[in-house]
Order: structure tokens, then C-alpha cells, then sequence
């Protein structure tokens, strides 16, 4: 009889599938954090790239010591509200931005003074061409020519200083009067007719020297004489062809402004002193209360000569 063959148990393995367990929301949180961050970062990297270089050495200033300045104050950038020196949105700004006013004030300031700059120059150019318009005047006229010694053209900051000067043995004046001697009025005539077409306008100024006026009549001085020099003076160039209307100011300024200090009483004092002023000096005269004198009496009137008793020279 065969052997029977045992019989081997069957097992069978069950395995129980379970449910996943709960997952939390953590990881969204860090997620946006990253997205933040790399929002940040590239934020970071388009400023550093479109700021200047002065605002980057206000941000590094501003790490370096931001406690420093808020404490011990100062200027700093830790003691602006904006990170940026200067303030403002507009990173393409060097030096950063400023007040509205601030700007326009400056912008005001810089075109005052470029056209300040340019009105120099023009001066400067137009004073230069009438200088060596009066020099050939002078020079191709044989009878100025004998008097160039009596004349005397210099450039000064207010402008084309012209001074016709007396001399010992040639006096512009009769003595102690206003009358005009044959050869001053030649001289005159000939600045006058130069100056016809002149644009800026014009001081004329009666010097003396420091001789007392002699006795005569009563009250009348070296001011009253260098004032009525002026006047004289002032007629011989517009009868020349000088525009009366770009007279700025005429005055007699007697011996308060002597030519040689040193010889009060020499000849070389009494002048007549005719300049054409700058723009810049013309503004700054007339915007002062300057002193108008009234014109003397014409050449034919008794008040022009000398009153009586007198021995000003």
C-alpha cells in the first residue's frame, strides 16, 4: 500500500491595507517663504542694478552704522527716512532727488547766472569794438592827435572809462567857470559822435581839484562848478550825436575822487569823466537813488562865467 504523503497545512496570509495617514499644510508655508525670498532676491538684484554709485555707498553707510547715527545724530543716511541719500523714487538719479522748490530754486539760480555769464561776454566784446573805435578816432584825427596825452581810455569793472584830463598849460575850462575851451569841445564832439549808436547807457562825472573856490557869490563851490562841467560837457555830446536818453546819471563829484591823491591841488585832478557802463553796472546804479544834477544854463547866459572875485582855476 502506498505511503500517503502528508498533507501540508495551507496558509493563507491576509494583509490589511490601512489609510494614508493625515498630512499637514507646512509645507505651502514654506513654500511661499521660499517664493518670497526669490521675490525679494530678484527685487534686491534690479535695484543694485539700476542704482548709482553714490546711492550704493548710502545703503553700505547705512548697514555700517545705522545705530551710530541715530543715536549720536548727524547727517548720514540712518538719519534720512529713505535709504537712499537724497530721498526720493527716481533711482536714475545720481545724487538722489530733492524738494520740488529746492530744484526750481536751483534751476532758477543756475539761468541767472548762465545769463548773467553771457551778458558779460557781450559786454566785455561791445566794449572792446568801441575802444578801438575811439582809439582810431583819435589817431587819424590830426587835431585830437596833438591832445591823446589829455586822454585817457581804461577798462574798468563798471565799463569803458573815457577821462579827458587838464593840463597846466591846456585847460578843458576857462578859469573857475564852465565855459568850454575851443579845444575841449573838438574832443567832445568826437567821443559824441562815436558814441551815437551806443547800447549801454552812460555816466558823466565833473572832477576838481582841491583848491578852494575863491570868494564870489555866495554858496557856490567846487560842487556847483564840477556839477556845471558835467552839464557842459554833457551838451557838447549830444549836440555830437549822442542819444541824450542813454544818459544814466550826470554828477559833479568836486574833489571827492582825485586822479592823483597824492597832489591834491595838481592839474591832472580836474576832469571829466565819461563811462559806458555794463549791463551789470547799470542795473546796480539804477537801482540806487543816484543823484540827478539840474543842466546849466546854456553857454550864452552871464551864469556860465565865473562870479565875481573868483580865481579857481
Amino acid at each position: 500500500m502506498a505511503t500517503e504523503k502528508k498533507l501540508q497545512p495551507i496558509i493563507v496570509k491576509r494583509i490589511k491595507k490601512g489609510g494614508h495617514a493625515v498630512h499637514g499644510g507646512a509645507w505651502k508655508i514654506a513654500y511661499a517663504d521660499f517664493m518670497t525670498a526669490m521675490m525679494a532676491f530678484f527685487l534686491l538684484m534690479w535695484l543694485l542694478g539700476s542704482t548709482a554709485q553714490g546711492q550704493l555707498q548710502g545703503i553700505a553707510d547705512y548697514f555700517n552704522s545705522p545705530m551710530k547715527v541715530a543715536l549720536a545724530g548727524g547727517d548720514g543716511s540712518g538719519n534720512s527716512n529713505s535709504v537712499l541719500p537724497g530721498g526720493g523714487n527716481d533711482l536714475t538719479k545720481a545724487n538722489g532727488q530733492v524738494k520740488r522748490a529746492d530744484a526750481e530754486n536751483k534751476d532758477k539760480s543756475d539761468q541767472a547766472k548762465s545769463k548773467a555769464q553771457q551778458q558779460a561776454q557781450q559786454d566785455a566784446q561791445r566794449i572792446k569794438s568801441l575802444r578801438a573805435k575811439i582809439d582810431a578816432i583819435i589817431t587819424q584825427n590830426p587835431r585830437l592827435n596833438e591832445y591823446k596825452s589829455q586822454i585817457r581810455i581804461d577798462v574798468t569793472p563798471d565799463g569803458l572809462q573815457i577821462q579827458i584830463v587838464d593840463d597846466q598849460n591846456r585847460p578843458m575850462f576857462d578859469s573857475g567857470s564852465a565855459l568850454v575851451k575851443p579845444y575841449m569841445r573838438d574832443i567832445l564832439q568826437a567821443i559824441g559822435a562815436s558814441l551815437s549808436d551806443v547800447e549801454s547807457r552812460i555816466s558823466l562825472a565833473g572832477h576838481t581839484d582841491a583848491v578852494p573856490y575863491g570868494a564870489g557869490q555866495r554858496g557856490y563851490s567846487n560842487w556847483e562848478l564840477s556839477a556845471d562841467r558835467a552839464n557842459a560837457s554833457r551838451r557838447e555830446l549830444v549836440a555830437a550825436g549822442m542819444p541824450d536818453s542813454k544818459l544814466a546819471r550826470v554828477v559833479g563829484l568836486a574833489n571827492s575822487d582825485l586822479l592823483q591823491p597824492d597832489e591834491p591841488r595838481a592839474p591832472g585832478n580836474r576832469r571829466i569823466t565819461i563811462t559806458v557802463l555794463t549791463r551789470e553796472a547799470e542795473e546796480r546804479l539804477l537801482s540806487k537813488s543816484a543823484l540827478i544834477l539840474p543842466a546849466a544854463p546854456s553857454p550864452n547866459e552871464k551864469q556860465e562865467n565865473p562870479p565875481a572875485g573868483s580865481a579857481k582855476p
